[in-house]
């Protein structure tokens, strides 16, 4: 595969108290912060809207299972189906199944260290 990650989708982060973070970061920092987080928006190298978000979540979530760490990153990717067979024939650990949203297809692997890594085939367009 020639473009396996084409960016980084966003960086989710445990905290005791998401609201009380999310404050400060936009009081001290200007984030434009929301429910979710900060969603930045820039664009690729064809001109398209695209988005990064930055989350921090409640320190007891589950959503980075198997994973101990206290972060988990999110990278974009163009072909998730077709990245996560290529993977999975070098050994990398797969976890769970592709889930599909309007703003697009996850996918969720551990990298040597047991960190929980999502891939993102995103649809930018859903969020405009």
């Amino acid at each position: 595969m020639k473009n396996r990650v084409t960016g980084l989708g966003g960086f989710f982060f445990k905290t005791k108290d998401p609201n009380a973070i999310k404050q400060w970061y936009n009081k001290h920092l200007g984030l434009n912060t929301d429910q979710y987080g900060c969603t930045f928006w820039w664009k690729d190298k064809e001109g398209q809207d695209c988005s990064t978000q930055w989350s921090p979540m409640k320190d007891d979530t589950n959503y980075f299972k198997p994973s101990k760490s206290t972060f988990m990153m999110n990278f974009r990717v163009e072909n998730l189906e077709e990245l996560l067979k290529v993977l999975r024939q070098e050994g990398v650990t797969v976890v769970g199944e592709i889930e599909e949203y309007n703003y697009g297809k996850f996918g969720w692997i551990l990298d040597p260290d047991g960190n929980k890594l999502e891939l993102w085939e995103p649809n930018d367009k859903a969020f405009l």
